[in-house]
Parts: structure tokens; C-alpha cells; sequence
């Protein structure tokens, strides 16, 4: 039932603060009302201990406008996607270049690094996007094909989405289906080492469907400290998330 205490405010509804759109959760955990910048999503979420105080949150959200905007505007910009721009390939750079004909990605070769061609008009980013979809996925997949076989797992079925919550996700087998791993294509803009921690990350919970001291055991097993890898994630996932956005 969507109305709470009367307020007609529920979990997941939207308001705004100043123009600035922001969005109400409700979480018994909580000890107060809070404000909080998802910098994935690229939002303001404002928390309440109770259906009951989402009209306090949403008080609390419209006396802090200001914080919200400086907030908003610290993140990173959006980058679009143009013929002659260089993007990062899992680590390695990538040319962007305009093409007659298909749109086409060419392996680094030679010295030259790899490279994007297609056509200069107004489906270039969308094109270009949808090449780095597909090498992400092949990427990801013999990366999983590695750490499955490590932990004598048959492959699982792998997809790409773009997820905005998190990197990457696991459906253990089950009586009824096989296993699945779901992971983020922007983790083709990450260094090898941190999609390769993701892959590890996923495939380890083939077996651990959870974050207890065994499933980081299995993590650590396959990758070592994996540490640096989760805080870059934490620093830089804005800013892979802008990416493409401009």
C-alpha cells in the first residue's frame, strides 16, 4: 500500500528540493534522518528510520537545497564520445576514430593501439558504445572461463547490462537452472587488474553465495589483496558512470 501515516509519501518516491531531484528511502537501520550523494545513480537519496519521518526527510532535504547543489555539482561531468577522443580499454588505450562503412574495433597491433572506427554522424557514440559493449563481454567471459575452471565450476552463462548499483552479480546453479554472472560493461573503462577482481569477485560466489569470512577467502585465493582493487572502484565508479553521458 503506497500511503504511509497519511503523508502520502512511500519508499522510492521522488521529490524535489530547490529543482533538484531527490529520492526518499526508508531504512529501520537508520538512527536518523540523512542526507546522502549516490554517486552511481548520481542522486540524492534522503533517508528516514520510518515511513512514518519521510515528511521530516523531505523538510531536511528542502533546508539543505544548498549542500545538494554543490554536492551535484562536484561530480564528474559527462564525456561524449567523439571521432579523435582516446578512452581506456581495460587499461590499454583506445583511438576513436571516423570511418566509412561499418563500425569495427581493431585489437592493439604492432605498437598502434587499439582502435574504434565508424562513420562521423549522429549515431557515432552509439555505435561506438555498442563495440565496447561486445569487447567487454568477451573480455569478461574468458575471464570468468579462468576462475570458474580455477574453482572447478562449470561456466556459467555471462551477460553485460548496464547495472548502475553494482558491478556485477551471481545466480549460483540451482536444481532448476545453471549458473549465471551479470556484470556492468563499464568495467571495460577500469584497469585489468579491477575488472579482473570483479570476475574473481563473482565467480567465488558460485560457491560462497555470501560475503562471510569463506566467500573473501575464495577472493582472496584468486587475486590476493583485493583491497586496492574495491577502493578504486569506490573513487572512480562516478566517474565511469558519467562516461558516455555528455
Amino acid at each position: 500500500m503506497k500511503l504511509f501515516g497519511g503523508s502520502g509519501l512511500a519508499h522510492g518516491d521522488r521529490i524535489e528540493a530547490d529543482g533538484y531531484p531527490v529520492r526518499l528511502s526508508v531504512n529501520a537501520r537508520a538512527r536518523r534522518v540523512s542526507l546522502r550523494i549516490d554517486r552511481i545513480r548520481r542522486e540524492v537519496v534522503a533517508t528516514a528510520p520510518s515511513a512514518r519521518r519521510l515528511p521530516e526527510a523531505v523538510a531536511f532535504a528542502r533546508e539543505k537545497a544548498d549542500w545538494i547543489a554543490g554536492q551535484l555539482a562536484d561530480l564528474p561531468a559527462g564525456e561524449t564520445l567523439v571521432p579523435g577522443m582516446t578512452i581506456s580499454l581495460f587499461g590499454a588505450p583506445c583511438a576513436l576514430i571516423a570511418g566509412p562503412g561499418r563500425a569495427r574495433f581493431t585489437p592493439a597491433s604492432e605498437g598502434a593501439p587499439a582502435r574504434i572506427s565508424a562513420p562521423e554522424d549522429a549515431a557515432f557514440a552509439d555505435r561506438v558504445l555498442r563495440l565496447i559493449k561486445l569487447e567487454a563481454r568477451r573480455w569478461l567471459t574468458d575471464r570468468t572461463l579462468v576462475y570458474a575452471g580455477r574453482l572447478e565450476r562449470p561456466m556459467p552463462k555471462v551477460a553485460v547490462t548496464d547495472a548502475r548499483g553494482r558491478w556485477g552479480s551471481c545466480r549460483p546453479a540451482s536444481p532448476r537452472a545453471g549458473a549465471s554472472i551479470r556484470y556492468s560493461w563499464r568495467l571495460a573503462l577500469a584497469p585489468a587488474d579491477v575488472a579482473d577482481y570483479v570476475a574473481a569477485h563473482e565467480c567465488a560466489h558460485l560457491i560462497e553465495a555470501n560475503h562471510g569470512p569463506r566467500f573473501w577467502a575464495l577472493v582472496h585465493g584468486l587475486v590476493g589483496d583485493h583491497a586496492p582493487h574495491r577502493e578504486w572502484l569506490r573513487r572512480e565508479g562516478a566517474r565511469l558512470h558519467a562516461f558516455g553521458r555528455g
